[in-house]
């Protein structure tokens, strides 16, 4: 086992190399396109647009919203959504993460394990503009937010670090499994439906409670709501317990990996 510090060792230690991964990995995802990098703003703008549209048009009488408050649900909905596709999208492309870095991994000097965090940070990249974004329009529609605000980024730290782990995790089995990408893609899809993304944790019929709390975006994605439309203060022992045990996945997927990838250039 390696140093519970590992995970983030890694990218300090290789943080000249990782920075310049990250960037390029960005700007390769706009590159040839005629509007460039003014995507990464239009995107979830036109994202946005449409969740709007469909809550405040289409589904305003079967959701039985308040026209004060449809504009209002299409955010809460927005907010959810950035938060989780820094998880989902990561690790969709973990299965062939490893597999797409071919020349990487047979030059043995360059270390394979940065490569989660690579996309872990292109991904952040997203987020922050999807907030900006999130934050531009919460002004318009409900005024200035709560100072409750600042806890934001403590309540989006145990996603990026239980990202971190899956991507560690997914991509050393993606060399060894190819077919793991069609399975993952069905995780990421029946767990965004498990997550209170479009509705509250609280609709969630009390028999069926205990199970559904064992999604760890369930109090993640509750917090980061709540810090953000209710202007309260994280529950700090959750919080705590929600970083403590995303790190110590980050921790076994960083050792699982490194106990792994002795094999990849015999496979690949």
């Amino acid at each position: 086992m390696h140093s519970p510090l590992s995970p983030i060792a890694v990218v300090w230690r290789y943080r000249d190399l990782v920075i310049p991964l990250a960037r390029r990995k960005v700007s390769a995802r706009y590159r040839g396109s005629v509007l460039g990098m003014l995507w990464a703003v239009l995107s979830p703008v036109i994202l946005l647009g449409i969740y709007t549209f469909i809550f405040s048009v289409v589904l305003q009488v079967k959701w039985n919203l308040d026209p004060g408050s449809r504009d209002q649900f299409a955010l809460f909905l927005f907010s959810g959504m950035i938060l989780y596709s820094v998880f989902a999208d990561c690790l969709n492309e973990a299965p062939s993460l490893m597999i797409g870095n071919k020349l990487y991994i047979r030059q043995l000097v360059f270390p394979v394990e940065v490569l989660p965090w690579v996309s872990v940070l292109s991904s952040l990249f997203s987020l922050g503009i999807n907030f900006l974004i999130l934050m531009t329009f919460y002004v318009l529609v409900l005024g200035p937010p709560s100072l409750s605000l600042v806890y934001f980024p403590l309540t989006a730290l145990p996603v990026v670090l239980l990202t971190l782990g899956a991507v560690w995790f997914f991509s050393s089995m993606g060399v060894y499994l190819r077919d793991l990408g069609h399975v993952v893609g069905l995780l990421t899809t029946a767990l965004l439906f498990l997550s209170p993304i479009f509705y509250p944790a609280s609709v969630v019929p009390a028999d069926y409670r205990v199970y559904y709390e064992m999604n760890p975006f369930v109090p993640i994605l509750e917090m980061s709501r709540g810090v953000i439309f209710q202007g309260a203060h994280p529950d700090w022992l959750l919080l705590a317990g929600c970083i403590f045990g995303s790190w110590l996945f980050a921790w076994l997927g960083y050792s699982w990996f490194m106990a792994t990838k002795k094999g990849f250039a015999d496979v690949v």
